[in-house]
């Protein structure tokens, strides 16, 4: 149940939650300043993601920033596209997304998930350069053999409804199944 932190990936903010033969790995945005602070994930009260995937059935139990590492025994890890922390995505520049983008294509080729799950479109957006995407799978895989599917961002920022958040979480759980 141990991470894989590489030497480049000494300046990131949170370490990295991968190893190889994940089920999921979800793709973040950014780190926000309560997870750098605490140096776990999702850490903010305000970020539903502990919430949707306890409520989804991805996870058994609900965990929590602190707890994130168990992340790894249900087969599901975590990075982000960016590692610097800031309050909002709307402070990261376009040369941060491009220089995660390849940074993340090499962690996919690397470890090959079976599935990567971005948090919201932009980011998929950023990685992928395809502008038309719908939540869920996505009819075309960005790296050959892993699954890219999308779920809404779980910021307190994010004001879709949680029931519709929710609806999301559940269908990856649907796929996750199907495998």
């Amino acid at each position: 149940m141990s991470s894989s932190i590489s030497p480049d990936e000494t300046d990131l903010v949170i370490p990295n939650l991968i190893q190889h033969d994940l089920k999921v790995l979800f793709v973040g945005i950014n780190p926000g300043l309560r997870s750098a602070a605490v140096k776990h994930h999702f850490a903010s009260r305000s970020n539903r993601f502990w919430k949707l995937l306890w409520e989804s059935g991805l996870t058994p139990v609900k965990l929590s920033g602190e707890l994130d590492q168990q992340m790894l025994d249900y087969g599901y890890g975590i990075t982000n596209m960016v590692s610097r922390s800031t309050a909002t995505a709307a402070e990261i520049t376009k040369r941060e997304f491009e220089e995660g983008s390849r940074r993340l294509r090499l962690f996919l080729h690397k470890y090959h998930p079976r599935i990567v799950a971005f948090l919201g479109k932009d980011i998929y957006r950023y990685f992928s350069n395809n502008k038309k995407c719908n939540w869920g799978v996505q009819p075309v895989a960005t790296i050959e053999g892993i699954i890219d599917f999308l779920v809404p961002n779980p910021s307190g920022l994010n004001r879709m409804p949680i029931p519709e958040q929710l609806e999301q979480y559940k269908e990856l759980k649907r796929v996750i199944a199907s495998l």
